[in-house]
């Protein structure tokens, strides 16, 4: 295992996705103003900088406004802008030209990719942390170690006095098909690219797929699909009664702006729940209208050619799945009769969403020091006092500080308040430590 048992990073961002990305660019603003930078890492386990680079699909757009970038709603002068990116790439006008607020996710990857650059020198790719230590000394916490582990198989060592932890959903396997998790015929929607390249109909064979899902992934790859493989048959599988759209209005939107966070954290955990089931159709199991319209669209003209490819099927539970050498076998229910039918499909694409559990075995070294995972308002992580080293939550505090927490909306005033606290916290930990004040003043 490498290791440099002298170097203590003031933070290590575990993950360099929007969030920590974000957060990179907020640290670099308040190292103006503080008059010092903070010494931060960021380990990423991708080879490379992508954003769900493995679902960019054509047809794909983002679902909300370009100006929710990075930093637009903090500091709408920052060189990180998406406007400054399109004006960097000379594309500026021309996206005017189009009069959306919505990108494509491909450029919006690339946007980020783009803005991540200015930070190669603080990032690490193709290491994937595996776990984060105490170090004890007299019965406190000072220093933290991260464990990680790259694509050769060797482990890697660093020290820190902070981690914030944005690693991102994990994908969402149902029970039925854990047993298939080595079986090319069965992937999640998190692999939708690489997954259909080792399919048969990337060569033009017919093939019948189904899609198990009913948010905006599944809708995602239905369109593609039926774009971009004209020898595929798809079934789209859900078990709600139909597709529902996104609530995207402008009154329910105020709901993700950063001041509503301070009103969902601010209430009895009873009253938060509460406020998150209202509005769940606003993020979870919902389509862009406009992406429902094309759906039906395309069923609606197959009826009137007779030429049936395509089915959605709602109200149905997948309630066996049988591999065979001739395909997958899943046998459906219908919710509403009880009936059951038995489907064989080439392949199955889970578009089932993602959890967000990730940072529970990351920190479990830490266990006993922490409050359960819980997050207070600048998202520390609540701890006994003997660890003294801070760890940070993005992306995981959706029960306590609202649905926005997982969302691109909240990135540049999520970013600005870690930033700030991790000032702050390290401030502390130098006034604690005589030894290092004195190092810090020399």
């Amino acid at each position: 295992m490498s290791q440099n048992p002298e170097t203590i990073k003031d933070l290590i961002g575990v993950g360099f996705g929007p969030s920590n990305l974000a957060l990179a660019i907020a640290l670099e603003e308040l190292a103006q103003s503080k008059g010092h930078a903070l010494d931060a890492l960021f380990i990423d386990k991708q080879q490379d900088y992508r954003w769900h680079g493995d679902t960019l699909a054509t047809q794909s757009e983002l679902q909300i406004s370009f100006l929710k970038d990075l930093v637009s709603l903090r500091n709408p002068t920052s060189p990180y802008s998406f406007v400054n990116y399109l004006h960097q790439k000379q594309r500026l006008a021309d996206f005017i030209n189009l009069g959306t607020f919505y990108p494509c996710r491909l450029e919006y990857n690339d946007y980020l990719r783009w803005a991540a650059e200015h930070f190669a020198t603080q990032a690490v790719y193709g290491e994937e942390v595996l776990r984060i230590e105490p170090e004890v000394h007299s019965g406190r916490v000072e220093h933290l170690r991260l464990i990680s582990r790259d694509a050769q198989g060797r482990e890697h060592s660093r020290r820190t006095r902070s981690v914030v932890i944005g690693s991102g959903g994990t994908p969402k396997i149902p029970e039925k098909f854990t047993a298939f998790k080595n079986d090319p015929r069965v992937f999640h929607h998190s692999r939708y690219l690489s997954g259909l390249a080792k399919l048969p109909c990337t060569e033009g064979k017919p093939m019948r797929i189904a899609v198990i899902g009913s948010g905006q992934s599944a809708a995602e790859a239905f369109i593609d699909l039926n774009d971009s493989f004209p020898s595929v048959k798809v079934d789209m599988i859900l078990r709600a009664t139909a597709l529902k759209p996104a609530d995207d209005s402008p009154f329910v939107n105020e709901i993700f702006a950063p001041d509503f966070t301070d009103l969902v954290f601010n209430e009895p955990a009873e009253q938060r729940s509460k406020l998150i089931g209202e509005y769940h159709n606003t993020n979870y199991s919902v389509v862009d209208l406009d992406l429902i319209d094309r759906i039906y669209g395309i069923l609606y003209r197959q009826k009137v050619a007779h030429q049936f490819r395509h089915n959605v099927l709602c109200r149905r539970d997948v309630e066996a799945v049988v591999a065979t050498r001739d395909g997958l076998e899943l046998t459906l229910r219908d919710l509403a009769t009880g009936q059951q039918q038995t489907h064989r499909y080439d392949a199955v694409i889970l578009a089932t969403g993602y959890e967000r559990r990730s940072h529970r075995d990351l920190l479990a070294p830490l266990q006993g020091y922490l409050d359960d995972f819980s997050a207070d308002r600048n998202y520390r992580v609540l701890a006994s006092p003997d660890l003294q080293a801070s760890v940070y939550l993005q992306g995981f505090c959706e029960t306590t500080h609202g649905l926005s927490d997982t969302l691109l909306s909240v990135l540049p005033a999520r970013a600005a308040e870690i930033g700030q606290a991790l000032y702050n916290d390290l401030a502390r930990q130098h006034a604690s430590q005589p030894a290092l004040a004195a190092l810090s003043r020399a």
